[in-house]
């Protein structure tokens, strides 16, 4: 069965206790449906790549699956309306929130991968899955930053999403994150 919209998420033998507790809240806003992987068990066609760093692997798979895709993190409390999303979607990107916390601190602009969302298969998945596949010492967030840092590689390969999609704990810190919050990212 090919699917029009899906969500992802991703969980290991450290992180799925907290998978049902995103479920349900994931469950209360959406009824598209959702395919989690278990990366102790997901297969990449590279071999040795660890755990989260399986994320890009994950996303091309359900490239296969659906026409239009969109990662979370198990870490995001879904806490309002989240079908909207895929109205932000363009073709050949990833539809991404600017990590505003990491942006300010670092002085460069930063996308934050706890969600993403794009249609078909952007050809920045493989880049980035390829990268991953290297065993780099950083998060995959990194990975991908180190990709489209340079030249116009952010605008070709990235398109944002408005902040309520992933507001970080840093944003309620720094009293930058937005009124209306649809998914809040409890990083670190």
């Amino acid at each position: 069965m090919r699917y029009s919209k899906l969500f992802i998420t991703g969980y290991d033998k450290n992180t799925n206790w907290m998978f049902d507790w995103f479920m349900d809240n994931f469950s209360q806003h959406t009824d598209i449906p959702i395919l989690p992987y278990d990366f102790d068990e997901f297969k990449t066609p590279i071999d040795g790549v660890k755990n989260w760093f399986k994320k890009p692997f994950a996303m091309i798979d359900a490239a296969k699956q659906a026409e239009s895709v969109c990662w979370i993190d198990l870490d995001c409390h879904v806490q309002g309306p989240v079908d909207d999303i895929f109205n932000y979607l363009e073709p050949n990107k990833l539809a991404m929130v600017e990590d505003v916390p990491w942006s300010s601190r670092r002085g460069e602009t930063w996308h934050n991968s706890g969600v993403v969302a794009f249609t078909g298969r952007p050809i920045i998945l493989d880049e980035w899955a390829s990268r991953v596949a290297l065993g780099p010492s950083v998060g995959d967030q990194e990975v991908l930053h180190g990709i489209v840092r340079e030249g116009m590689k952010r605008l070709i390969h990235i398109t944002d999403l408005p902040r309520k999609y992933n507001t970080l704990r840093l944003d309620l810190l720094d009293k930058s994150a937005p009124k209306d919050i649809s998914i809040m990212h409890w990083t670190g």
